[in-house]
């Protein structure tokens, strides 16, 4: 019988952010294709019925409550991880403003958390599988806007696209030890905090109008490409991205 090459039987899965939208989204589809998954997040409350829900479908989920823009906390509990093989790096923030009216407060809190902690998280999983002697991958979660620009979003598309030049310098500078750095990037996604921007008629039409399809993005679809990512079928993807987009940078 051929093996399932999305199988992740076996393996450990980090995921940042796991308590709420893409993050939980992701979480949920890695444990069904057969991985523990660790999920981190700053609400205790959301990762208790993540991991509730994980358990009732037959998966092994372990949650921490865990900030990661505290550097130390974040390199200190994944080098205290009994395993570990793979990492989904969501955790991320944004805040629309126009360009002239970006204040400081926002500007460094959402490099911190898009960037930095980014960074952190990917440099520390890195650090494990090289010390552990795994060839593990880690996927980055970005957005088509770390490959084209949009409205009101100067901060939010600098941080994509940095993540986007990290991780294919990372990629190169990890490949020889066969670790395998990506990203996931989709468009606007149908979850609960899209649909209140969306309910402006404006922004409705600007979003739908932009993507060739004609949709959303569904977390499911954005999941999935976590799964390949994470999975022996991309043995030789690394330093990549994945635009779950509809066709939006197509253009």
């Amino acid at each position: 019988m051929t093996q399932n090459p999305f199988d992740l039987t076996g393996l450990t899965i980090l995921v940042t952010g796991a308590g709420r939208g893409l993050g939980r989204a992701a979480a949920k589809m890695i444990a069904g294709a057969g991985a523990a998954v660790v999920g981190v997040a700053r609400s205790a409350d959301e990762l208790a019925s993540l991991k509730a829900e994980i358990k009732a479908d037959g998966g092994a989920c372990a949650v921490q409550p865990l900030d990661v823009t505290d550097r130390g906390a974040v390199r200190a509990f994944i080098a205290a991880l009994p395993k570990l093989e793979g990492v989904v790096n969501n955790a991320g923030w944004n805040k629309p403003q126009y360009a002239l009216d970006v204040d400081d407060a926002t500007f460094d809190f959402m490099v911190d958390i898009n960037l930095r902690a980014a960074f952190t998280v990917a440099q520390a999983a890195a650090r494990k599988f090289k010390a552990d002697g795994v060839e593990g991958a880690i996927v980055n979660m970005s957005s088509q806007m770390g490959h084209v620009g949009g409205p009101l979003r100067s901060v939010y598309c600098m941080t994509k696209f940095g993540l986007e030049g990290m991780t294919k310098a990372m990629a190169v500078d990890l490949a020889p030890a066969g670790i395998r750095v990506n990203t996931v990037a989709p468009t606007f996604v149908d979850t609960p905090l899209a649909s209140q921007f969306l309910k402006e008629k404006a922004f409705h039409d600007f979003v739908i109008g932009s993507i060739p399809m004609g949709k959303l993005a569904t977390q499911n679809q954005v999941a999935a490409a976590c799964v390949y990512l994470l999975s022996p079928a991309a043995a030789m993807t690394t330093g990549t991205s994945i635009l779950v987009d509809g066709g939006w940078t197509a253009k």
